[in-house]
């Protein structure tokens, strides 16, 4: 039995009093958070390398409230402006541990001054702001009032926080977080490698080729003309307002279908498969090339995120293949690499005679690799395994080797 942290969404739907409440309380979260931000800094400046979390809470909030320039703040839930300090502090310590190597992956930057004109604004209530979700169904925050929420499906268990977003398509949601207990799947008798890619989404070491939905690129007529309307409207107007928010729901409902989609395949080659391997593409990197717009509409590494999280709730196990791994133009029959191969390519036939589909061929070569990681203990990467060489080369036939050898000579040219 698996103890696991799970994130559930839910669309809710204050009134235009409640909507009033919780501007008030995203402007105070983002006020708190910008003034603990320029405190910090300015500590810094001054030669001081920390300050402490108490400090920051006492002078930002218990002092703060007592001020006339403040005194607002004292008119939304205090642990709204506690978690506000907390999500400052998780973005320094990020970004610290990126700089010192600690955290892996991309270079995270520093903290930024929030604005009210961010897409995205959130507030967070933990335990003992008292939040509770009613008998009758609806989430009563403090000092906002009873949310009425449309359940899509039932919680597991009580909820440890919740936290209210609204987006740029003017939508709010509330996300709880809750323990849970998930009995593993029964185990599979197949293994899986995916070579991710444009033309197809993902193909299957078994053959199985996922056709890529496009799903941006299906949209892009329509977001186009919004995007004109948009840019036709003068700016500060009430008709400009209304156009940003039709681009965003626009966008919007790109990702969730974008997202429905991918979790509904990652379930599924989840349930299906003992061990999932994929690549580890250098998606940032291709984002930069001409091939940017296709590779952020494919959705590569969100896929992949629920891959991983999925494998571990349900019991499966996940690995990532080198990216330097010649996956493409390694054969899958006799591990002879080939030459650099341009995109249009294919299909191609090996000098051992096997002809491959690019594609499957990767992917049979990712599932290979992957296996091979799985089974080295110490977790080191595995070089392919060595390819023997035509005996027409120069020292190659292992007798010819050992002849030159006796005779005292030089292997090297």
């Amino acid at each position: 039995m698996l103890f696991v942290q799970l994130r559930y969404q839910f669309r809710v739907y204050p009134t235009l009093g409640q909507q009033i409440e919780l501007a008030k309380a995203f402007g105070c979260a983002r006020v708190v958070f910008n003034d603990g931000l320029r405190l910090r800094q300015r500590a810094w400046e001054a030669g001081e390398k920390h300050v402490s979390d108490a400090v920051l809470s006492r002078l930002l909030i218990t002092e703060a409230k007592k001020t006339e320039e403040r005194a607002w703040l004292g008119e939304v839930s205090a642990v709204v402006l506690q978690q506000a300090l907390a999500d400052l502090n998780i973005a320094y310590r990020n970004f610290f541990a990126s700089i010192s190597g600690e955290r892996k992956g991309r270079v995270v930057s520093p903290p930024r001054f929030r604005s009210r004109k961010d897409n995205r604004q959130s507030i967070r209530f933990t335990k003992n702001s008292r939040f509770k979700v009613l008998d009758n169904g609806r989430l009563r925050l403090p000092k906002i009032g009873d949310l009425v929420v449309r359940w899509s499906r039932e919680l597991p268990s009580v909820p440890s926080s919740v936290t209210v977003v609204k987006d740029a398509a003017g939508r709010y949601f509330a996300s709880f977080v809750v323990q849970a207990t998930e009995e593993p799947l029964p185990e599979a008798d197949y293994e899986v490698g995916i070579d991710l890619g444009l033309t197809h989404f993902a193909v299957l070491s078994d053959g199985t080729k996922v056709t890529a939905p496009r799903f941006l690129r299906r949209a892009a007529r329509k977001l186009k003309r919004l995007q004109q309307d948009l840019s036709r409207k003068q700016k500060g107007s009430a008709n400009r307002k209304k156009a940003v928010v039709k681009v965003a729901r626009a966008h919007a409902r790109v990702a969730e279908t974008r997202r429905d989609w991918q979790h509904k395949l990652s379930t599924a080659i989840i349930r299906d498969n003992q061990a999932v391997y994929v690549e580890d593409l250098a998606v940032a990197g291709l984002g930069r090339t001409r091939l940017a717009k296709s590779v952020h509409d494919a959705g590569w590494a969100s896929f992949t995120a629920m891959l991983e999280y999925k494998a571990a709730r349900y019991g499966r196990r996940f690995g990532r293949v080198d990216r330097w791994f010649p996956s493409t133009r390694m054969c899958s029959q006799c591990g002879r690499i080939s030459d650099r191969m341009a995109l249009d390519v294919r299909s191609w036939e090996c000098p051992c005679g096997a002809t491959h589909d690019r594609d499957v061929n990767a992917a049979m070569n990712v599932l290979a690799a992957g296996q091979a990681d799985n089974s080295n203990d110490r977790g080191a990467q595995v070089r392919p395994g060595l390819v023997p060489a035509p005996r027409r080369e120069a020292v190659t036939h292992p007798d010819a080797a050992c002849s030159h050898m006796q005779r005292g000579g030089n292997l090297h040219p």
